[in-house]
């Protein structure tokens, strides 16, 4: 794994015309010519839905689409962000006074997010002003991680802007904290792959310690993207945050039930840790721990002898506090065989078996019913997606991201890629028309992108 600082790479701007045309708007808009460009991708989670933040290893890889922001330091303390999207609007501020508002989750806000975090890791007590140009071609709220990838380009930005150095793997852990100042109880597999991607290979992402290792996928496949054109923020609605409580209350009633240290217990795979068992094992256990109809506050209470106090204050987060009922069964069936399924995946693309397309599609299959059924994550637009993916030819389908909407991630064999391509179009976009007005940027094959770098003129 490249474990060292970020790339820093000069470019001849005669051949980027996205940056060509970029620069001139920053000139027209600040009167004054960006010092450097700095670049962090989206990403497409190949498999591994919500287990990062249950401790568990991910899978994903690095898009083309991206976030790209231009520079100029400046003396005054100010901060001036502006976007080539005109449906976003400026924003400044002083760079003593950051104030991220969680209620409305605006675009500058991430940005925000990565600010704070490489000021505060610093100490920085004067930060050096900016003026910020941002593009985007990550379409938002598609589960490629548009947010993550915007704080990831800010806390990078604010580090050169500063002066300042990191390791790829201290940025996504800075960025991973940062970005919960927006209220999202992420896990870091977003931005860990927005800075430690490599060209030409997924990652198996582990954390603690955060490491990333290649992956080879399979040559005789395509993965392709298809936008179901259902947006979904993270940050403005509850259900992600729904299901990061649902898990921790589940790790600290099956602990409870095992007689380990349930108040020190945080993350599912705290439990299977500590125990010593296996995936499946601990699959046993919460057959024989839970049942599958909702708890209530108060049944939680009871398992665990608490008030409803002290699980208010101490167990639930700030944006939990009115829920009455939790799935505990059901979100911890799902980590513990999506993080096997996870295992295996990696496991077929290293030994590489005549039939490994087949049993990788499987895996895929299996982690979308279970997103579907067991964590409650899809959507209808999502689960018909799905169906004719596969009804044209992919071996696995399954959505990416969070859910509730945004894309999903299909393993087609490449000699299928073009028809494939030519009927899912006729099948889901051709069929509606606010689906048919984005269907040029939601359906694409893509290739295992590098990660964030900073960009100078050549």
């Amino acid at each position: 794994m490249a474990s060292g600082a970020p790339a820093t790479l000069r470019v001849p701007l005669a051949q980027q015309p996205r940056l060509l045309k970029m620069k001139e708007m920053f000139i027209s808009k600040f009167g004054s010519a960006p010092k450097f460009y700095v670049r962090a991708p989206g990403r497409v989670n190949l498999i591994g839905e919500h287990i990062d933040y249950c401790g568990y290893a991910v899978l994903p890889m690095a898009v083309e689409q991206d976030i790209l922001i231009m520079v100029e330091p400046v003396k005054t303390q100010v901060i001036q962000l502006a976007n080539t999207n005109p449906l976003y609007l400026d924003f400044s501020t002083s760079v003593n006074n950051i104030q991220i508002n969680q209620t409305k989750p605006l675009w500058h806000n991430y940005f925000l997010c990565g600010l704070k975090g490489i000021q505060e890791h610093f100490g920085l007590n004067n930060p050096t002003g900016m003026n910020c140009l941002l593009d985007g071609t990550i379409p938002p709220g598609s589960g490629l991680s548009s947010s993550s990838a915007l704080v990831c380009c800010a806390g990078l930005v604010t580090l050169t802007a500063n002066g300042k150095t990191l390791s790829k793997v201290e940025l996504a852990e800075i960025c991973t904290k940062s970005e919960r100042y927006i209220g999202t109880e992420g896990g870091g597999m977003d931005q860990s792959i927005s800075f430690l991607a490599e060209e030409g290979t997924a990652k198996l992402i582990e954390f603690n310690p955060l490491r990333a290792t290649d992956v080879k996928l399979p040559s005789g496949a395509a993965f392709v993207i298809a936008n179901s054109c259902v947006e979904m923020n993270k940050a403005a609605t509850s259900h992600y945050n729904i299901r990061v409580m649902e898990c921790r209350l589940a790790t600290k009633l099956l602990s409870k039930s095992k007689g380990l240290a349930w108040k020190k217990m945080l993350k599912l795979q705290d439990v299977q840790v500590e125990l010593g068992f296996s995936l499946e094992e601990m699959l046993t256990i919460v057959e024989e721990v839970f049942h599958p109809e909702p708890y209530s506050i108060q049944e939680i209470c009871k398992c665990l002898g608490i008030s409803l106090e002290e699980l208010r204050t101490q167990i639930l987060s700030q944006n939990t506090q009115d829920v009455t009922t939790f799935k505990l069964y059901q979100r911890a069936k799902h980590v513990y065989s999506e993080a096997a399924r996870v295992l295996e995946f990696k496991k077929i693309c290293s030994e590489a078996p005549a039939n490994a397309i087949q049993l990788l599609g499987e895996l895929m299959n299996q982690s979308h019913i279970s997103c579907r059924d067991m964590y409650e994550c899809s959507c209808p637009e999502l689960d018909q997606l799905v169906d004719i993916c596969l009804q044209f030819g992919a071996i696995g389908s399954r959505l990416t991201g969070a859910g509730w909407g945004g894309c999903t991630v299909s393993m087609v064999p490449t000699d299928k890629l073009t028809s494939f391509l030519k009927n899912v179009k006729q099948a889901y976009y051709r069929t509606d028309d606010q689906r048919l007005a984005l269907e040029n940027n939601s359906l694409f094959a893509t290739k295992p992108g590098g990660g964030a770098l900073v960009l100078l003129e050549a």
